[in-house]
């Protein structure tokens, strides 16, 4: 049998279909997904105690003989409990397991049979003046060893504990993993990481790791076997993104240089601002990339309101300067619109060429969504094949096969995590040659995060904010609290009689709705960033706030007499969002009821104030960016987030950081340590497996900045990994091709 078919081998073909069915259910299937489910943490042994000498607070492993074994419902708190009696020939310590159901309870009754001596270790307490253990991990004589000395030697050890199910508790799992493990010889299993990697660093073999993490003698065995395992994640995904990049620059692109005199220079001429300093330095890291022959892969990063556009805006001119075009995708139809109504503004005549009104040298814009009318559209599909549109603004109608681009030089991605990698390819892959790519992400990512996930892109960060931008002031609102949010709607009105706008965003669209999903590339409210993943479902005092509900409420309230109330939300045809966004816009309707659909993008000056309902429904950053759609002048603006919070719940934290900051990377790093990181990569990619089981971006930036130098190494010394056959198979195995999406997520 060749090597990697023993790791591949179906659970139920090694340890039959009994027990691989209780395995299944954690998905588990093959020996190699056993071999890499590791322990979550590693009871400790300690020191054999006599139950005499046992003290409150005490972590001890004690062996004792079971006197009494008794399950029982409890009527108090519903459930049941087992209740055992221990004794090593002096005195004695009771034992209790609690579970939902008694049969939950079998296994351990089955095990702590009156007569049998075990090891127990846990933590000592005391209920009712007597000495207890809950829940301990114990080793029985007889069941799970052979006699007392191999209990002794099995309880000197370190005990794995694995995340586990009810009905397939931890100690099943480990003897399931030695059954699979012990039999195992060095030609078995193929190791990832190269001979030379591991001299250099120490670093025990593949199959040395895994004895060491589920079989350890020591403490400092587990440590070192779960150190080889991190480093080894942390280089498969390195060299993932290393081989990708190295593709990337072995293609030729066209070069696309400045050009003095062009439009570039007459935007800036026509700019009603100064460009910001990190805009300037930004813009010319750009300029550079695109004169160059290799295909510029870059993310553009920056916080609300830091003035990506217009940087994205200078980079698109470039190309069109050098006798190119460049395509500007956007994840909505609002957002789209919204590109094409700012880059007008931006261009003025600029945008009018061949138009009455144009200037020397001026470019055209268009626009290809997919509702548009036939007659438009084949205006818009023109002018792109043509070359009479320097500038193609559109949602993923753009990636469609009959969409022609005369010669396509530059393609900008906003808010790309809401494309996937095949949809960006289908478009880097127009034309002879690949165009150059800019990716911008609204949504500030830690640096440890962006190392992880852009590790194959060239980065580029906006620091400062435009001088015109005023404060966002943002309070957290308790939607109890009837004075407050009286309070909150005559401020509202108070904004509307001063000229201004307000924002009122709600999670669903009606009353009977899930949480809105906009259009086909949005996720929904709730999922985004795993909010009800963190706090749990929460208790529904109240129906979730809807635009309908909400829009009618507002319409009776007194203080809002005599305003109109719009709505926006992802259910309305184009001609409608694109009305309702003008009334706003202008003043006729002021006061603008919504989902997330405005979430990015949307830009109306005049917007100074916005209420987000149900606020603890969001995650920081979607709250982050909601709240950039006011602020963007030199008026003061103001934020209210009303929330059914627990004081102390992680929602409330969540909700209590953004009222204390404005600063979205800061927010970003506090919204990854509230989420426990989990896998930031996307838990599992559709269904598939978890990309990060040990590595943690946060606490191992260090170890992935070591293991990105040494990818990049392998890869340029051998850019096939020919040399490299294990480690080649373990990022096909890993990511796939499929899975390799979260390379470019943000």
């Amino acid at each position: 049998m060749s090597a990697p078919d023993r790791l591949a081998e179906p659970l139920a073909k090694v340890l039959g279909s009994r027990t691989a069915a209780g395995l299944g259910k954690l998905g588990l299937e093959t020996v190699e997904d056993l071999l890499r489910h590791y322990p979550r943490r590693y009871g400790s042994p300690g020191e054999m105690t006599d139950i005499a000498a046992l003290r409150a607070g005490e972590h001890v492993t004690v062996m004792a003989q079971v006197r009494q074994v008794q399950v029982r419902s409890m009527r108090s708190r519903g459930g049941a409990m087992l209740e055992a009696v221990v004794s090593d020939g002096r005195d004695s310590l009771q034992l209790t397991f609690f579970a939902k159901r008694a049969g939950v309870l079998r296994m351990h009754e089955s095990k702590l049979r009156p007569g049998l001596t075990g090891l127990f270790t846990g933590t000592v307490g005391e209920y009712r003046g007597r000495r207890q253990l809950t829940h301990p991990d114990y080793l029985m004589v007889g069941v799970d060893a052979a006699d007392e000395d191999e209990a002794m030697l099995e309880a000197s050890r370190p005990i794995p504990i694995y995340p586990a199910a009810a009905s397939v508790p931890t100690w099943r799992i480990g003897r399931s993993v030695r059954a699979v493990l012990d039999p195992l010889a060095d030609g078995d299993v193929p190791d990832p990481l190269p001979a030379h990697v591991r001299d250099e660093r120490g670093l025990p073999t593949l199959l040395e790791a895994l004895r060491l993490v589920h079989v350890p003698e020591r403490d400092e065995d587990w440590r070192r076997g779960r150190d080889r395992l991190r480093f080894e994640e942390a280089l498969v995904l390195q060299t993932a993104l290393a081989r990708r990049r190295a593709a990337r620059e072995a293609l030729a692109a066209v070069p696309r240089p400045p050009r003095d005199g062009g439009l570039v220079d007459a935007l800036d001429a026509r700019l009603p601002f100064p460009l910001t300093g990190s805009q300037r330095a930004v813009g010319k890291e750009i300029a550079e990339a695109l004169a160059s022959s290799t295909p510029m892969m870059r993310l553009l990063q920056g916080d609300v309101g830091a003035g990506k556009t217009v940087v994205a805006l200078r980079a698109m001119l470039q190309v069109v300067d050098s006798g190119g075009q460049a395509a500007l995708l956007a994840p909505t139809e609002v957002l789209a619109a919204q590109h094409l109504r700012t880059l007008e503004q931006l261009l003025g005549s600029l945008s009018h060429g061949g138009m009455l009104g144009g200037v020397d040298g001026a470019t055209r814009l268009a626009l290809l969504t997919g509702s548009q009318g036939s007659k438009a559209r084949r205006v818009a599909l023109g002018e792109a094949a043509s070359g009479a549109a320097g500038i193609v603004v559109g949602t993923h109608a753009l990636l469609s096969e009959g969409v022609q681009f005369a010669d396509l030089g530059l393609v900008v991605v906003d808010e790309q995590h809401r494309f996937g990698v095949e949809q960006r390819d289908a478009l880097r892959g127009r034309g002879e040659h690949p165009p150059h790519m800019l990716v911008m992400t609204a949504t500030p990512i830690p640096r440890t995060v962006a190392m992880t996930v852009f590790g194959d892109l060239e980065t580029s960060l906006l620091t400062d904010k435009p001088a015109h931008r005023a404060a966002i002031t943002t309070h957290v609102v308790p939607a109890d609290n009837d004075a407050w949010l009286t309070r909150a709607w005559a401020r509202v009105r108070e904004e509307v009689d001063s000229g201004r706008r307000v924002y009122v965003v709600c999670p669903r669209i009606d009353a009977e709705d899930e949480p809105e999903a906009d259009d086909a590339t949005a996720e929904a409210t709730v999922t985004t960033e795993g909010a009800l993943a963190l706090d749990g479902p929460p208790e529904q005092k109240a129906p979730l706030a809807s635009v309908a509900q909400t829009a009618a409420m507002l319409a009776e309230r007194p203080e809002l007499a005599g305003v109109r109330i719009g709505v926006m939300h992802g259910r309305l045809s184009t001609d409608q969002k694109d009305a309702a966004m003008a009334a706003f816009a202008a003043g006729d309707a002021p006061v603008l009821v919504s989902t997330t659909v405005i979430e990015v993008g949307v830009d109306v000056p005049d917007a100074t104030m916005m209420v987000v309902l149900d606020a603890e429904r969001f995650g920081i950053s979607q709250l982050h960016q909601l709240r950039g759609r006011v602020g963007r002048s030199d008026l003061e603006s103001l934020c209210l987030l009303v929330s059914r919070a627990e004081p102390g719940s992680l929602s409330h934290e969540r909700l209590a950081a953004l009222a204390s900051t404005t600063d979205g990377f800061a927010l970003a790093e506090k919204d990854l340590e509230l989420r426990r990181e989990g896998d930031v990569l996307g838990a599992a990619q559709s269904g598939g497996r978890n990309s990060l089981r040990l590595l943690r971006v946060v606490r191992d930036a260090e170890l992935i900045e070591q293991t990105r130098t040494v990818a990049r190494g392998l890869v340029d010394a051998d850019p096939d990994l020919t040399g490299s056959p294990a480690l080649a198979a373990a990022i096909d195995h890993w990511l796939g091709d499929e899975r390799e999406s979260f390379l470019e997520r943000g």
